[in-house]
């Protein structure tokens, strides 16, 4: 079982930086498939805005490219996303994900942490 927390979000203007932490128990987080971070802003599905494979290779949603980076530490067996030149679009309740192996399935989640960009 894996269980994710997350921490990091705030209230900040736009074009400055947060920092989320997603702390991973459970699993270490190399032996985990996809770390993945979410977002779901009011009225609007989740969507994905950056995951990180075991082997290290990253993906990034077209609306964050550039700004976030999605990253790791094993020894602390965190994940964090950083962002930086945030927009008011931001604006959402941020998730950690971490999806299991197609042979071993397992998708769990934390509980979110806001993310508020005012203009």
């Amino acid at each position: 079982q894996v269980q994710l927390v997350e921490s990091g979000g705030g209230l900040v203007q736009a074009g400055e930086s947060l920092r989320l932490s997603c702390a991973v128990s459970g699993r270490g987080i190399l032996s985990i498939n996809l770390m993945n971070w979410y977002r779901q802003a009011p009225g609007k599905q989740r969507e994905l805005v950056a995951g990180i494979s075991r082997g290290g290779v990253t993906n990034y949603v077209d609306s964050v490219k550039g700004r976030f980076t999605i990253s790791r530490e094993n020894a602390k067996n965190t994940v964090y996303l950083q962002m930086n030149s945030l927009k008011p679009e931001d604006t959402a309740v941020y998730y950690c994900n971490a999806r299991g192996d197609p042979w071993n399935p397992y998708d769990s989640w934390g509980q979110g942490t806001q993310v508020t960009v005012s203009s």
